[in-house]
């Protein structure tokens, strides 16, 4: 059987191949010889790859047909050993579905060796594999949208451990005090691909508290310190791209468009860290600093120390704070984001090559918090000066904000019909939406899409993807998505248009246009 590729957008595709063995081995050769991927992303039967242009995807993908799919060699690994308490809310539902008694489902859970196959989904997550067949069952037709930290669950051929609190469609059988993810450790994966793995039913948990990890340091200098942090007021920037192997997605500014255009304001690299801010943020300058902001208008007003007066501050023009003078900025009428930059970019420590907060998995600095001090860095990439590009459309007004899509990777498992109403039905962006997706709901009058019945094996998903869970309402996901999901993906948004994306405000009507 020849390797398939099934397009996920413009800049990446999933390679389909004929069993777990020829996923390994074709992650490993792509791993050892990059056909030009930023990243790669194995699963149960594909393998993601992800690419930085659309002109290098497209070479690439006339090439993964020659490559080796033979078995390769594997090295020794660890065996570790999961103490299990067995009283999942999904136990009962499990033993029904198996047709087997909750002793008996516990029993052929804890009886084998398990074989963590890849990583993915998020940090510290693994699937195992390997498992007794009798454990296979589907997900839930409606995923949870907060599973606990140290579930333990199955779903399909495999079983894993949620590593933190994160939205999810397994079935849970139980729970574990077992740290699966820690930036303290080396390596921070309690379990690696490769590795071994039993799980062992106790009646209780150990007591002791759980190792806490150290709270990143922060530089001594302090240039802006955080008056009132508003709403979910972030440090991000480009993100940690090439980490998705082991379950890190790239996270980074939502609307890299806005922090690029910001940062390019105030004479910064494009890279540089910035503040996105959901509107509210209150920061005062300890020292002269120049800023700039980007993306949805919050109506930000300076207030001046020296004349005791406010004045309004511009999108996207140079702003010079003096030492005493506060940036305040309201609430958007229009669009979601808002991004801060200020000259020489914020100078917080990295966490795994970024600073960048990901809030799905936890790394990166905390969200701001009054009485924060931020310093700012000593150097910058240019003059301070004005964006050549223009901004985009945030979303504001009546009429639906559009959005082009690719169909694929998994349109195959929609109707004709279904794929035509995506396109032709109207979308309302959810109340239930934040950085990891955007959930849509059908507007009056229209409908849920339908989708093929049946379980699709857990592969790797990109920023933008719309995918479909049972219920038939997409969510579109976002820069901290989860590396991997287990939901048929019928679209990706366009990558021109998801800083466009970034700016819906819950209740803003969406339409989607088939891309040629």
């Amino acid at each position: 059987m020849s390797a398939r590729v099934r397009w996920a957008g413009e800049r990446s595709f999933l390679v389909d191949l004929a069993s777990l063995e020829e996923v390994m081995a074709f992650h490993a050769r792509v791993v050892a010889d990059p056909i030009g991927q930023v990243e790669q992303v194995a699963a149960a039967r594909t393998v993601l790859l992800v690419f930085a242009t659309a002109r290098e995807a497209r070479r690439a993908a006339a090439r993964v047909g020659d490559i080796d799919r033979s078995p390769a060699a594997r090295a020794a690994h660890r065996e570790t050993t999961i103490d299990v308490v067995y009283d999942g809310d999904d136990l009962s539902e499990a033993a029904a579905l198996t047709g087997m008694s909750a002793e008996a489902v516990i029993a052929a859970h804890t009886s084998g060796q398990w074989t963590a196959a890849f990583g993915g989904f998020a940090p510290g997550f693994a699937y195992l594999a390997g498992g007794d067949p009798r454990l296979r069952v589907p997900r839930r037709e409606h995923p949870r949208t907060a599973v606990p930290g140290g579930s333990v669950a199955i779903a399909g051929e495999f079983s894993a451990v949620y590593p933190r609190s994160s939205p999810g469609g397994w079935r849970l059988l139980g729970r574990t005090d077992a740290v699966m993810w820690d930036l303290e450790r080396d390596p921070p994966a309690l379990i690696s691909p490769g590795d071994a793995v039993r799980f062992r039913a106790v009646r209780a948990l150990a007591v002791a508290a759980r190792p806490a990890s150290a709270p990143a340091a922060r530089p001594p200098a302090a240039d802006l310190r955080v008056v009132s942090p508003g709403l979910l007021s972030l440090v991000q920037d480009r993100g940690r791209p090439g980490l998705a192997d082991i379950g890190v997605t790239a996270s980074g500014a939502a609307d890299t468009a806005s922090a690029r255009r910001a940062n390019r304001t105030v004479g910064n690299a494009r890279g540089a860290a910035v503040i996105e801010t959901l509107g509210g943020l209150i920061v005062a300058a300890e020292s002269d600093a120049v800023i700039a902001i980007a993306g949805a208008d919050p109506h930000a007003q300076i207030r001046r120390r020296a004349s005791d007066a406010d004045v309004p501050a511009a999108l996207e023009a140079p702003v010079l704070l003096q030492a005493g003078d506060e940036l305040a900025l309201g609430m958007p009428d229009a669009g979601l984001r808002t991004y801060v930059a200020v000259r020489g970019g914020f100078d917080l420590a990295p966490a795994m090559g970024s600073r960048a907060r990901d809030t799905l998995s936890g790394i990166g600095p905390d969200p701001l918090r009054a009485g924060d001090r931020l310093a700012v860095g000593r150097c910058a990439e240019s003059a301070v000066g004005v964006p050549a590009d223009a901004v985009g459309d945030e979303g504001g007004g009546d009429e639906p904000v559009t959005l082009r899509i690719r169909f694929g990777p998994r349109d195959d498992w929609f109707d004709e019909s279904e794929r035509a109403h995506l396109t032709r039905a109207t979308w309302i962006a959810g109340e239930r939406s934040d950085r990891i997706g955007t959930r849509l709901e059908p507007a009056p009058g229209e409908r849920p899409l339908a989708v093929r019945p049946g379980d699709l094996a857990s592969e790797g998903i990109v920023v933008g993807a719309l995918q479909v869970p049972p219920s038939g309402e997409p969510v579109m996901f976002g820069p901290d998505h989860p590396v991997t999901g287990g939901y048929p993906v019928i679209a990706v948004v366009a990558a021109a248009d998801l800083p466009r994306a970034a700016q819906l405000r819950p209740g803003t009507r969406i339409r989607f246009v088939a891309a040629p």
